[in-house]
């Protein structure tokens, strides 16, 4: 079977909504071994509307729609798709006394445009909504199906996840299930080479390589009639894939490098200190965002100037005079001096030159050291980053975690 999004919505066109809703749809259509080769944005427009999914179904047998469902007149995606189908509208009982009950429970006025929300295509399937008011649709109508869902992924996810994806899944023989192994450091074209002759002779299950922020992905998608016989597939190509790339590889799913170390550090009762220059207390954001992070995480300086990075940390000012804020040395002493002060197993420390500005031939934008102080052995990185000021801080904070990450596995934490 083939699929196609059609996401609704004249926000979307203009790019005031980002379109989340597709990329969630994509990901599940393809678990459920369904091909898709097509995707469509559409403004709120009954005419261009009906055009997009006359053309979606020449070459689709499912065409699923998000958006469009509301109670104000540019909502036409039920209209619309009664109208491919010559279906007429009619009041569904349930869904308007879940509507009632809906505008009772947030002590709000339910205004007569608020009615139409409770019509739905004659013989339809009906998706009634816990997360909001609008239900959802699906006519399978001719070899032809078309889902309509709402547009808040508050309301869509939860819906496909209980009445969608059970429909689908019926229909299909296989599905397809993917594992995720993240990896720092190396990059994607040696992350590549590593695997060149697992991706050369692949077959099922098949394995992709690609970029994320800094980290490279690896995906491991097996065909299968269910989860288990899926993954007794995916396990050897897994184990293999963790052989190659040692500690390279840190951890899979949605998981983060943050969330591996924090969790190392919890687990063993380590505490850290923070003390940021060019990252202007992103670092310390990243450990705080961790659940649990207070047994461990003592304190965050944002010792952005000379007289801070001495006056709170004990940076010489000798070093900083010889060497300058951005090097190896004064990252070392910050770091150090974070972590006596704090009175913590480990001391953190970034110092770099993000941009735009700032930068020289000796010392361009985008060079930063990071400093690790760790029981009394100091460790410092010179790393180097591309990209606008954002990028080169966020960067960097990741860079930390994974330094840190390699560190724990020396020290065998």
């Amino acid at each position: 079977m083939k699929a196609e999004i059609i996401s609704v919505g004249t926000e979307l066109l203009l790019g005031d909504t980002l379109n989340s809703d597709a990329q969630y749809l994509s990901k599940q259509i393809c678990s459920l071994g369904i091909e898709m080769y097509h995707q469509s944005v559409v403004g709120d427009n009954a005419e261009r509307l009906k055009e997009v999914i006359t053309e979606a179904f020449s070459r689709s047998d499912i065409v699923i729609t998000s958006g469009g469902l509301g109670p104000t007149e540019d909502d036409l995606t039920k209209e619309t798709g009664c109208k491919y189908f010559n279906k007429k509208l009619v009041n569904d009982e349930k869904a308007l006394d879940m509507l009632k009950s809906f505008f009772k429970k947030a002590n709000k006025e339910m205004t007569e445009n608020n009615y139409k929300q409770a019509y739905v295509p004659e013989g339809s399937v009906v998706l009634y909504n816990n997360n909001g008011t609008a239900p959802g649709i699906i006519i399978d109508e001719n070899s032809k199906i078309l889902i309509m869902l709402p547009g808040p992924p508050k309301e869509l996810i939860p819906m496909f996840e209980e009445y969608v994806r059970p429909y689908l899944a019926a229909k299909q023989e296989y599905i397809f299930v993917s594992r995720i192994i993240r990896v720092s450091k190396i990059g994607e074209s040696k992350t590549e080479y590593l695997l060149k002759d697992l991706i050369d002779s692949q077959t099922n299950p098949t394995i992709a390589t690609y970029v994320k922020n800094i980290e490279v992905i690896v995906r491991i998608t097996a065909k299968a009639k269910n989860d288990y016989e899926a993954h007794k597939l995916i396990d050897p190509v897994a184990k293999e894939v963790y052989k190659r790339l040692g500690n390279n590889a840190y951890g899979e799913g949605d998981t983060t490098v943050s969330e591996v170390v924090c969790k190392r550090l919890i687990k063993n009762n380590i505490t850290v200190a923070v003390s940021e220059s060019c990252t202007g207390g992103l670092l310390s954001t990243a450990f705080t965002d961790i659940p649990g992070i207070s047994q461990i995480f003592v304190e965050g300086a944002v010792t952005y100037s000379n007289d801070a990075k001495m006056r709170r940390l004990g940076v010489k000012k000798e070093t900083l005079y010889k060497y300058g804020a951005v090097s190896a040395e004064t990252a070392a002493e910050m770091a150090e001096g974070i972590a006596k002060s704090a009175g913590t197993d480990i001391g953190i420390s970034t110092t770099g030159i993000a941009g735009p500005g700032g930068g020289t031939p000796e010392k361009p934008v985008g060079l930063v050291y990071i400093g690790l102080y760790i029981k009394g052995k100091v460790i410092t990185k010179k790393l180097g980053f591309n990209g606008n000021r954002e990028k080169v801080r966020m960067c960097t904070v990741d860079a930390v975690f994974d330094a840190l990450r390699r560190e724990l596995d020396e020290e065998n934490i």
